[in-house]
């Protein structure tokens, strides 16, 4: 008797990150592999993967020396929504920069929102989150 195949894992049409792109032109490239060009859309990108419960990314572009061992995403809030609310430095150009957002969530039913000023690094033209502000 055939085993039954494992569905792949559904992604979203839009993106999560709230840009108004499809998922796979806009975060989906940074999650299957290509490294984000600013810290602006590397914190998209680590919205997006909180969203989607992608553990594994978040661990890749968190910074070694503020990395977690493990990332446990289950029974926690749900993302909802990104709201970028500022940024400085951070571009192609830069080696740091930060980002001032709100994650709005929900948790057992009831709306959150995560207010967060955001401080990455670029290491080997890699940005990596490293703490909040």
């Amino acid at each position: 008797m055939a085993r039954p195949q494992k569905k792949p894992e559904q992604r979203p049409a839009a993106c999560p990150c709230g840009t108004g792109q499809a998922y796979g032109e806009c975060c989906g490239r940074w999650h299957q592999g290509a490294d984000a060009p600013t810290a602006e859309q590397l914190m998209r990108s680590r919205f997006s993967a909180f969203a989607l419960g992608d553990p594994a990314y978040l661990l890749r572009t968190w910074h070694p020396t503020t990395r977690p061992r493990e990332l446990d995403l289950t029974g926690g809030p749900r993302y909802t929504r990104l709201e970028v609310l500022g940024t400085d430095r951070g571009s192609l150009f830069d080696t740091d920069g930060t980002v001032l957002f709100r994650a709005h969530y929900r948790d057992g039913g009831r709306p959150g929102v995560l207010e967060e000023h955001s401080r990455f690094v670029r290491e080997g033209g890699r940005w990596y989150y490293v703490e909040p502000l």
